[in-house]
């Protein structure tokens, strides 16, 4: 099979390239490097069914040639990470909006099959955890900016099923939770690899806010199995997935674990939302996925725990440093 994957030099869109190669399919990736980096799929470029585009998912004319090469999409192209978020609202939007826009136009020109990436940030502050599929998704106000990015989200997957029902172009959408695993940066505001290179460092391991909010965090490779299994059933189509992990852990006994696994010195410390983000910043309290929707049609269940991701941070920080 020829597989395209927007944002492929990102953290999740190489593991999935790695797994492709792995079973012998082509891969064609499609990155701007903007958040995504050439070092994550430097160790590809020699294969010779490995083929990557620099170039924005913007770019509709490079997108309509990619698509025409391969048999399925994976749009993972998007603003990731809550500090880009708040610091780049527009970008956040028009990045999200506009690239799903272009590559749901050009798969449906040839009836591609299109997987897309959305997020846990769509569930936004709703109480009913956990979160289903199918339930009522709360959003907080227009003047919290934090919350623009759930909104162009939101309007992908709106987007998604649109074109499946109204052109049968074959879609499915997926809602990722807290992923975690070896290439992930800390530099827009992912949790885990932060916690883990402060501590290693020996720099204080910084909270936000209370820490009492809890997280489900689940590893790359299980997120990148899911994945493959979901583009491959037909019954996935036209339909929308919770992919995460179940164990529960607040952030304060993150950085607990973080610290005792790295055998740290730091000092574990809080630091106001405000001065992390800026006035006016919301977060959800609790984030919990069902699962149960995902694990009936493929069977999915996380296979590592968290200790054991934590571990593969750890390791991965330590060969790079």
């Amino acid at each position: 099979m020829r597989v395209l994957i927007t944002g492929g030099a990102g953290f999740i869109g190489s593991h999935l390239a790695d797994a492709y190669l792995g079973r012998g399919d082509t891969v064609y990736v499609l990155d701007d490097l903007s958040t995504g980096s050439i070092d994550n799929i430097n160790h590809l470029r020699g294969h010779s069914r490995f083929h990557y585009t620099i170039e924005s998912v913007h770019h509709a004319q490079t997108v309509a040639e990619l698509v025409d090469q391969c048999d399925v999409v994976f749009h993972l192209a998007a603003a990731v990470g809550v500090r880009l978020i708040v610091e780049s609202p527009v970008r956040t939007i028009e990045t999200n909006v506009h690239g799903a826009e272009v590559v749901l136009a050009q798969a449906n020109k040839k009836k591609k099959k299109v997987l897309i990436a959305s997020t846990s940030e769509v569930y936004g502050l709703s109480e009913q955890v956990p979160f289903r599929e199918d339930g009522n998704l709360v959003l907080g106000a227009t003047s919290k900016g934090r919350w623009s990015y759930a909104c162009s989200k939101a309007i992908d997957e709106f987007l998604a099923l649109a074109y499946y029902r109204e052109r049968r172009l074959p879609t499915v959408i997926v809602r990722l939770f807290n992923t975690v695993g070896p290439r992930q940066t800390g530099q827009y505001g992912m949790v885990v690899p932060t916690f883990v290179r402060q501590a290693l460092s020996g720099r204080p391991i910084t909270i936000h806010g209370t820490g009492e909010q809890s997280r489900c965090f689940v590893d790359v490779a299980d997120v990148v199995s899911a994945l493959v299994k979901l583009m491959d059933h037909p019954g996935a189509v036209g339909e929308v997935f919770n992919i995460g992990s179940s164990e529960e852990v607040t952030i304060l006994e993150l950085a607990r674990r973080v610290k005792s696994l790295c055998e740290s010195s730091s000092e574990i410390v809080h630091l106001p939302y405000e001065q992390a983000y800026g006035e006016g910043f919301e977060d959800m309290p609790r984030r919990v996925p069902d699962l149960g929707k995902i694990g009936g049609l493929i069977g999915y269940h996380p296979t590592r725990s968290l200790d054991q991701i934590i571990e593969r941070v750890i390791e991965f920080c330590r060969a790079a440093d």
